[in-house]
């Protein structure tokens, strides 16, 4: 039952996917042919990609879906890793990236959507141009197969019975690339490295809360900040792989200052607790 449960996951996070790249190719159409105000580009386009806001949205989107398909992948080749050779390694591994692929996945696929709507200003609301479909399509994949939050409570529980070993375990992974990438791109490098400490000391923090709720309050932040991270490094990577000053390594530069420091704020609301969440009561929710 977990094998389909866990295969449907990750289908779901590349249904996600898929759709967010669908209302991205469609937002950059309509970007490279809608005409408003004057262009601050010299020897611009003249259309609204020439504006420094919807160049930030685009790029983030761009970005977001790279970070979202890379994490994918890499939990496929891990359950197929897994199937291939047995190994108990390549299959906790599989496991721990499932949650993260289906969330993460999902709500990039929503953020895109919306963004890419976004884009579009009033016409995303006209039924013609299609913008809405994308948004109204890929909302209920963050609901289905397991919500969010609670692939997120997975994550921090079950995914956590070995006391992190297996999350911890990537975090080195990481380390280990960023250390090997300093000499190329050594600010991007730190930035990757210095993010994985941070992660590490949430992940002790969590695996050391007996308390399970206290885990839960910060777990879709948790969950969060372990997939910015993990963007981060399969960023890295295809810049490293790229030539010189080509766009993955500019993609990679966009992410890791301008996307990837999320994950600051993320893994403080992570470590919070439970305690201020019951600090209100009811009757003040409903007051």
């Amino acid at each position: 039952m977990f094998t389909m449960m866990n295969n449907a996951r990750l289908g779901v996070g590349c249904q996600g996917i898929g759709a967010g790249e669908g209302a991205y190719q469609h937002a950059l159409a309509y970007a490279l042919d809608r005409k408003q105000g004057r262009t601050p580009v010299e020897g611009g386009s003249g259309t609204i990609v020439d504006h420094a806001d919807v160049r930030r949205m685009l790029l983030s989107m761009k970005a977001d879906l790279f970070a979202s398909r890379a994490i994918a992948l890499s939990c496929a080749v891990a359950i197929d890793m897994g199937t291939a050779t047995g190994e108990a390694e390549w299959k906790a591994r599989a496991a721990f990236l499932t949650p993260i692929s289906k969330a993460f996945g999902t709500d990039v696929g929503i953020e895109v959507s919306n963004t890419a709507l976004q884009v579009h200003g009033g016409m995303g609301v006209i039924e013609e141009t299609g913008a809405a479909q994308y948004s109204r399509d890929v909302r209920v994949t963050a609901i289905y197969e397991g919500t969010n939050g609670i692939q997120a409570m997975d994550l921090v529980a079950r995914k956590m019975m070995d006391g992190g070993e297996v999350a911890n375990g990537l975090i080195d992974e990481i380390e280990a690339h960023a250390e090997a990438a300093r000499d190329r791109f050594p600010n991007m490098a730190d930035d990757v490295w210095q993010a994985c400490e941070s992660l590490r000391e949430a992940t002790d923090w969590l695996t050391s809360e007996t308390d399970l709720n206290q885990r839960f309050a910060g777990a879709v932040p948790y969950l969060r900040a372990f997939a910015r991270i993990l963007g981060g490094h399969m960023h890295l990577a295809a810049a490293l792989a790229d030539s010189k000053g080509g766009k993955r390594e500019k993609l990679a530069r966009f992410y890791t200052k301008r996307l990837m420091p999320e994950y600051v704020g993320l893994l403080a609301h992570a470590q919070s607790g439970a305690d201020d969440l019951y600090a209100i009561t009811v009757e003040e929710l409903a007051s």
